[in-house]
């Protein structure tokens, strides 16, 4: 006979318990969430917007200290974005990437050359083999979304002046037989757009 839906404990998340649980893990840096298994414990009402905005229930999170810390216990399994401690696990909507790179410095020049981008919640990101730049270009209108990789699966959408600047540092490169426009960073070749799609 099957228990009665009364005997089962059903835990509602919420963020006031999870940034608790939050603090707890995230001292001494960022927390190995993907060693962590924890029960999950169903959605939170928090979305992270497109320009990196953070929501919870429909209202901006206005504290760069609590954004900061969620996003230290963010992770991304197959397409599906949470947050997670030791010992819960929460799904949350991510319209886009979940951070967006909002600068970058360059080290040296040519194929020695090093870009590194912070994000708007204070990563760091060294592109190269290990965080590499990609660039998805929309199919009707062409318009270009670069990215860079920042930890395991968690993508920083570049921002538009960032772009600008990474496109006047671009050379044309042969990739496959095929001449691209791209940049260097870490000692790898970051294809942009093929050379004969660019404007003349």
């Amino acid at each position: 006979m099957a228990k009665p839906m009364s005997a089962q404990k059903i835990v509602t998340p919420d963020a006031e318990g999870l940034a608790a649980h939050a603090k707890k893990a995230t001292k001494g840096g960022l927390p190995p969430v993907h060693k962590w298994n924890p029960p999950f414990c169903g959605d939170l009402d928090m979305r992270i917007a497109r320009d990196g905005t953070w929501f919870y229930l429909g209202t901006p999170i206005g504290r760069f200290e609590l954004v900061r810390l969620f996003s230290s216990i963010l992770r991304k399994d197959d397409e599906d974005y949470f947050l997670v401690t030791p010992v819960e696990k929460v799904g949350i909507t991510v319209d886009d990437a979940p951070f967006v790179a909002v600068d970058f410095t360059v080290e040296s020049e040519g194929r020695d050359q090093l870009l590194t981008f912070e994000t708007h919640v204070g990563d760091f990101a060294a592109a190269g083999p290990d965080h590499p730049i990609r660039v998805e270009r929309d199919p009707e209108t062409g318009e270009p979304s670069p990215y860079v990789l920042v930890r395991a699966n968690l993508e920083a959408l570049i921002d538009r002046k960032s772009f600008y600047r990474i496109v006047d540092l671009a050379v044309t490169e042969s990739l496959d037989g095929e001449d691209w426009f791209g940049v260097w960073s870490g000692g790898q070749f970051f294809p942009i757009i093929p050379s004969a799609e660019l404007p003349s």
